[in-house]
């Protein structure tokens, strides 16, 4: 089997590309098992579950609508993970731009939302990217990892909102009220996105799809982007070809970490026009910090791919719901449901990169048959740090062989 994927590229692009889809029907397939068991219609259910996530206008509005922030902070992922590094503080990031974006509504209430949503979707796009700079800075200056300081920022982002949503930004009348959903107070509607149809479905989706051609651009069509994907194929080979390594990590990082304070900041005025808190989540947030990870990997980190990735997500995020109230089917089965999805696309994520692996030890170059392969030669000790672009590389026609390895905090 391995030998056709070896000999048949194009097939092997083919089935790489179908993977996450191969993973989801698997993950859907033990699911089904998983209803039978319980005494619930596999058919049934899912019929539901189309349902509840297509079955009508407002249902799919409320699929897009899920949908959106899943594909902003997906964006923002895919340029951390094409930069060598990994992002798992989408849902502080998120967090911490919805805190600012909705400051900024409350500060100005009076003012005419044309002014105030276009500073509020700003202002969480600050948010977030200095949430996203602190890790970057982190991992290229102290090489600290940026999977634990990311989780750990995580954690601030989420309690400092709980102690902000309890103390100064809490809505004055749940204050007195003493409500157990400590909450702002609702933002002007005058700063609501506008509704795009008469249903839930608002300007932040439109929005998120036109930046996601934009992050394509960006990455495989500007510099910048080139020498962010450079960094993450090889940084040894960036170094060599002189591209300063330590900064592209934070640039990928900070821009990362902006795409998903966008979401947060979308979620406020779009969807909640508040934000709350559980007490130990982000409540608003419908974890999309953490499925947007998921939508990245499912879109093989293409900002282009991300775009049908969210809406699968978040087609299976609303469906879910419908299944439990139209079956009454526990919360922990749709929990579980969920999960399943989760594990098989990120397993799905580590057999494509294994099988491409193997494919690429199993093709051998006509010439490299013939003449037999000669390793390249050794990297020099330093060559400096200072320059952000090719030194004696790009301009002269050089192209660094950026075959993976490593180290991206170098």
């Amino acid at each position: 089997m391995l030998n056709l994927f070896i000999k048949h590229p194009r097939f092997a692009q083919l089935f790489d590309m179908l993977l996450p889809l191969l993973a989801t029907l698997a993950a859907l397939g033990v699911g089904a098992i998983m209803l039978q068991l319980l005494g619930a219609n596999p058919f049934t259910a899912y019929s539901a579950l189309l349902k509840g996530a297509f079955g009508s206008q407002n249902a799919l509005a409320d699929t897009i609508v899920r949908a959106t922030p899943l594909l902003l902070v997906a964006l923002g992922i895919c340029i951390a993970f094409r930069a060598g590094v990994i992002n798992i503080g989408g849902e502080g990031q998120l967090v911490a731009g919805a805190i600012l974006g909705t400051l900024v509504g409350l500060m100005f209430p009076e003012a005419p939302g044309i002014v105030v949503i276009p500073l509020a979707l700003v202002a969480g796009f600050v948010g977030g990217a200095i949430w996203g700079g602190i890790p970057g800075v982190l991992k290229a200056y102290y090489n600290v990892n940026e999977i634990l300081s990311t989780i750990m920022l995580n954690i601030i982002a989420v309690q400092g909102m709980n102690y902000l949503l309890r103390q100064p930004m809490i809505d004055p009348a749940q204050a007195q009220a003493s409500s157990r959903i400590p909450q702002t107070a609702r933002l002007a509607q005058a700063f609501d996105l506008p509704r795009l149809v008469p249903t839930r479905l608002h300007l932040g989706a439109l929005i998120a799809v036109v930046l996601a051609f934009v992050v394509y651009i960006f990455l495989w069509r500007t510099t910048t982007g080139y020498r962010i994907r450079a960094v993450g194929l090889n940084p040894d080979a960036s170094r060599y070809a002189g591209i300063n390594v330590k900064r592209n990590i934070v640039l990928a990082l900070l821009l990362s970490g902006a795409f998903a304070g966008l979401a947060g900041a979308v979620q406020v005025y779009g969807v909640h026009h508040r934000m709350f808190t559980d007490g130990s989540l982000a409540g608003f947030t419908g974890s999309a910090g953490f499925n947007g990870i998921v939508a990245a990997l499912f879109g093989k980190l293409n900002p282009i791919g991300a775009i049908p990735a969210s809406f699968i997500f978040g087609a299976l995020i609303v469906g879910a719901n419908s299944l439990q109230r139209a079956m009454q089917v526990p919360a922990a089965l749709i929990t579980a449901l969920n999960g399943l999805v989760v594990v098989f696309v990120v397993s799905s994520e580590i057999f494509s990169r294994r099988l491409n692996r193997a494919r690429r030890l199993g093709v051998e170059t006509p010439a490299e048959s013939r003449a037999g392969w000669q390793p390249a030669p050794a990297a020099p000790p330093d060559v400096g740090e200072g320059a952000d672009g090719i030194a004696g590389g790009e301009e002269a026609g050089y192209q660094p062989a950026l075959q993976g390895g490593g180290k991206a905090s170098q």
